[in-house]
């Protein structure tokens, strides 16, 4: 039996914050824990992947970004407020369009996620929950998913504290939780790895999650 596999059977607990369209990394993480408490009370970060995400278009890596509306310096996640005066609905749905819209799953999914964005939820944990729990249904990730506040059920000491540890700053061999496994790509002669789950869903479809298991760094 693999060593991931081992891990799996393990009762563990992890603590993350939500984040918009999720990085493999963020999958991979989830994938090897049996509980996963989603914090909506951390302190929020800009310029982080709570409010961004990365895709493959033709010639580049593209991010897009998610405006919000002004805060102060010690706001929660639960209070940040989408900013629809910017028309960024149209920009993210259209790249998605040109990345994507040739690619094998498209046509299959992306009504789900564009049926989301036309809702435009107020708060930014709304719609990033709403995303995520569509991503979690399309790669098969049954797990236990707790949505709830800093402090409340989740502060045991086997909890492993993962909040903002999964981030876009980081270079790429220092993920803990994730290892190139090449899939598919619609763009380039290149792998490029842990973009959005979106790549990994609109290239891959069903196999989405055995790639995804492929790609967990054994800890």
């Amino acid at each position: 039996m693999s060593e991931f596999l081992i891990r799996e059977e393990k009762s563990s607990e992890v603590r993350v914050e939500l984040q918009y369209l999720p990085c493999l990394e963020y999958f991979t993480c989830i994938l090897q824990y049996d509980r996963i408490y989603i914090d909506v009370a951390e302190r929020y970060v800009k310029q982080t992947y709570r409010n961004r995400c990365s895709v493959l278009t033709t010639n580049k890596i593209d991010t897009l970004t998610i405006p919000v509306k002004g805060y102060g310096a010690a706001s929660s996640t639960k209070e940040i407020l989408i900013d629809y005066n910017q028309d960024w609905t149209r920009r993210h749905l259209g790249c998605l369009q040109s990345a994507y819209g040739k690619s094998p799953f498209y046509e299959f999914y992306a009504h789900e996620f564009i049926r989301v964005f036309e809702k435009k939820l107020p708060y930014l944990v709304d719609l990033n929950y709403e995303l995520l729990t569509i991503c979690l249904r399309l790669t098969g990730i049954k797990k236990d998913i707790r949505y709830n506040l800093s402090g409340a059920g989740n502060a045991e000491n086997d909890v492993v504290n993962a909040i903002s540890l999964i981030n876009n700053r980081k270079q790429p061999d220092l993920h803990k939780y994730y290892h190139p496994a090449p899939y598919y790509q619609t763009f380039g002669n290149d792998f490029v790895g842990n973009l959005s789950i979106v790549d990994l869903l609109f290239n891959m479809g069903p196999e989405a999650k055995s790639v995804l298991l492929r790609s967990c760094k054994s800890q």
